[in-house]
């Protein structure tokens, strides 16, 4: 941690050096085409220079006792069938092209398929470097606004669906589950997969009877990995309700996780009449919502740390 803090002191100076010579030579020369040519330059030098110091903030906010572990990201469509079905997958793509810029690794572990399109449920799996301190502002309610593809009247539609984001735990924290606690139901996988995954009953339910906490996996093609990750998902929702019990104990509510019910969005992205995505909590708003769909959340979550910090 010393030596990363260490390394980015010295990129920023570097970086506050090189805006230093830009200006300079801009001063300096007199040819006017030339002079252009260095202030755009100049431009995106600074542009890179604001990212990186954005980057940098956010990672000094980022210091709650789970924030530097891996993500389980469950998606969930709400009322009104194949709309926010529909929603739910273009939230699952925006996670999924969210992971891949900052060069994190995301599994789709489980995923429930609409009936014309979309999807009912998904569960995606991110590994990388403060994957929930950055993800778990994400929990709660996502409303869109726009016209529907799938009304051939092209009326607007408003559309919900739930994210709620966990920790996965690694194998330093101890969760004890007991054997007899559980019960494990094997089914045929669905979707596409190839004829050994629809045919041989190689998904796995697992239901921890105490806590009748549900968790399954159907992503690979042997019941033992399925197995495997199943139980890794559980010990991770365990652990959830576990720091879940010691906050209520304590009096202190978690900001991270507002209260998912329909009615209750943490966010609006808008498509129609106009173009905005506006975060309810921090009041942040964006007009590019297609570049936020493609994965462009960065700016949300530094503004959702920032709210959660002065809020503590």
């Amino acid at each position: 941690m010393l030596e990363e803090r260490a390394n980015g002191a010295t990129a920023l100076d570097s970086k506050t050096s090189d805006l230093e010579t830009y200006f300079h030579l801009a001063q300096e020369e007199s040819n006017t085409a030339q002079r252009d040519s260095i202030l755009e330059d100049l431009a995106k030098e600074l542009a890179a220079a604001d990212a990186y110091v954005a980057d940098l903030e956010t990672k000094t906010l980022l210091a709650g006792e789970s924030d530097a572990l891996n993500a389980i990201v469950t998606i969930k469509s709400g009322a009104g069938g194949t709309e926010s079905q529909d929603w739910a997958e273009m939230l699952l793509r925006m996670y999924l092209r969210w992971a891949e810029q900052k060069g994190m690794k995301a599994t789709v572990l489980d995923s429930s398929p609409g009936e014309e399109a979309g999807v009912k449920s998904a569960t995606l799996q991110i590994v990388g470097e403060n994957a929930y301190g950055m993800l778990a502002g994400e929990s709660g309610v996502h409303r869109l606004v726009r016209i529907s593809p799938f009304d051939q009247q092209a009326r607007r539609h408003t559309s919900f669906a739930s994210v709620f984001v966990i920790p996965e735990i690694d194998d330093r924290i101890e969760i004890v589950i007991n054997p007899d606690d559980l019960r494990i139901d094997t089914y045929r996988s669905g979707g596409k997969g190839g004829q050994n995954v629809n045919k041989v009953e190689t998904a796995i339910r697992i239901t921890h009877l105490p806590t009748n906490t549900v968790v399954q996996c159907q992503s690979e093609r042997s019941q033992h990995k399925n197995r495997e990750t199943a139980m890794k998902l559980l010990r991770s929702h365990l652990y959830e309700q576990e720091l879940e019990k010691r906050r209520e104990e304590a009096h202190k509510l978690d900001a991270s996780k507002p209260e998912i019910s329909f009615g209750s969005q943490i966010r609006s992205y808008v498509m129609q009449p106009y173009q905005m995505i506006k975060d309810h909590r921090t009041k942040f708003e964006r007009g590019d919502v297609q570049k936020v769909l493609d994965g462009d959340l960065d700016p949300f979550i530094r503004a959702y740390l920032l709210h959660r910090r002065e809020a503590a």
